[in-house]
């Protein structure tokens, strides 16, 4: 199948529905209906959708908090301020670094009714760093800290936190402690909801077949639909004019859809890489709105978790809720795109972590690449870079964080890269 078929299968996957201030009501495959809701407040002017199961309506555009850990408060409350006057209600934090749960605690803090948080469970803070685990000694501080950081005694959706590994996933579906202590959280009323984050589409599938969980954070951009399911959501050999939408990533968004398993979606720029045509798979560039209105004209999806570290990044987000269906258009972008080959590349996930050396893996693959995608790096870029505790030369080249990697990247091979570049 070439491009245009790619193009056009997406379009029959997920049609794009027009969504004016009044409730807007259709059947799914289920019999079961979903609803998109514009407020008539013209400060919100945010479309509310159904998430599945859980019954909660919200915004279409969310918060995905990860940049806030490079803020300080005052920069993380402006964020949830302008997310708060623009009618985003959902927030998205997975991190365990005290200190971002804490701003973001303080900057919900008196408005935590109006939002709904989605929280992980098995993402926790060892030696300085994120750790992800299933080791309930690590598992139940982190997520009493999350409460005590956030200042709320509940999490409206309680994640089962990155499971990549369909191994992984049975055993949580078998019943181990780790989904017992879940269970538990939201027989105390501490989760509401049970949710899984994932990167797979084989463990989305699974979970959702399960009936174990109402909704899932997955990632979602045109670039991970075209690929093969598997482990690894990268492929480098895969050209989009070789195939469609992954046969396993259409039969996930379907199966969701008609058994009413909400999706919120993480990665929609593919780590920033959609925005840059120097950066991107396809040789040219997306814009947020045309990215946003990909995933969310997936069957499911009812809100796209972006990462705002500064004000612009809000607004260039929430002009979805105004463009025009000409700004929407990623169709005829993607059909005359000059390029079609993807390989692994970093999306700054920090899934990677912990590193035996502490150092701050996705940010050193950040800087490496805003330096590299200029003529000249940039004296700000250089800065930062300088001031990390941690520099690339200090990696001994274990491989550990490559076995962690949802994405497949060559970790090593950056690490050299960014010394060549930096020289450090």
């Amino acid at each position: 199948m070439d491009r245009r078929g790619f193009i056009k299968n997406a379009f029959m996957l997920g049609s794009a529905v027009a969504v004016g201030p009044t409730v807007i009501s259709c059947t799914n495959r289920n019999g079961k209906k979903n609803e998109s809701v514009s407020p008539n407040d013209e400060k919100a002017g945010m479309t509310l959708r159904r998430l599945g199961k859980t019954g909660l309506m919200v915004s279409e555009i969310g918060l995905g908090a990860e940049w806030l850990e490079r803020l300080d408060e005052d920069g993380c409350r402006q964020i949830v301020d302008l997310c708060d006057e623009a009618g985003i209600n959902i927030v998205d934090i997975w991190m365990s670094e005290p200190e971002v749960r804490t701003k973001l605690g303080n900057a919900l803090k008196g408005r935590r009714e109006k939002w709904f948080i989605q929280g992980h469970i098995g993402s926790t803070w060892k030696d300085g760093q994120y750790f992800r685990t299933r080791d309930l000694a690590l598992v139940e501080p982190a997520f009493e800290d999350l409460l005590a950081r956030l200042q709320t005694d509940y999490i409206d959706l309680g994640m089962i936190h990155y499971v990549d590994d369909i191994e992984e996933w049975k055993a949580i579906e078998g019943g181990n402690d780790f989904y017992k202590y879940v269970l538990t959280l939201k027989k105390q009323g501490k989760i509401r909801h049970i949710g899984l984050s994932t990167h797979s589409p084989e463990v989305a599938l699974a979970a959702a077949k399960s009936g174990i969980i109402e909704m899932m954070l997955f990632s979602c951009n045109p670039v991970y639909d075209c690929l093969p399911a598997g482990t690894n959501v990268f492929s480098p050999d895969m050209s989009l004019g070789e195939g469609s939408i992954s046969k396993d990533r259409a039969e996930l968004y379907s199966y969701c859809e008609s058994h009413d398993i909400g999706i919120t979606v993480m990665k929609a720029y593919a780590g920033g890489r959609l925005l840059n045509a120097d950066t991107s798979p396809f040789g040219i560039a997306l814009t947020p709105v045309q990215c946003i209105h990909y995933a969310l004209t997936r069957p499911a999806v009812a809100s796209i978790m972006v990462g705002f570290g500064e004000a612009s990044h809000v607004a260039q987000a929430v002009a979805y809720e105004s463009a025009t269906d000409e700004e929407k258009d990623y169709a005829s972008v993607l059909a005359s795109a000059p390029k079609n080959a993807y390989s692994g590349a970093c999306t700054y996930c920090g899934h990677c972590k912990p590193c035996s050396q502490n150092i701050d893996i996705a940010m050193v693959n950040k800087l490496t690449d805003l330096a590299t995608i200029q003529h000249e790096v940039p004296a700000s870029v250089k800065d930062h870079y300088k001031v990390l505790k941690v520099h690339a030369s200090d990696c001994i080249e274990c491989g550990t964080c490559m076995t962690r990697c949802p994405f497949g990247v060559d970790i090593i091979k950056n690490m050299q890269k960014a010394v060549s570049v930096f020289g450090c």
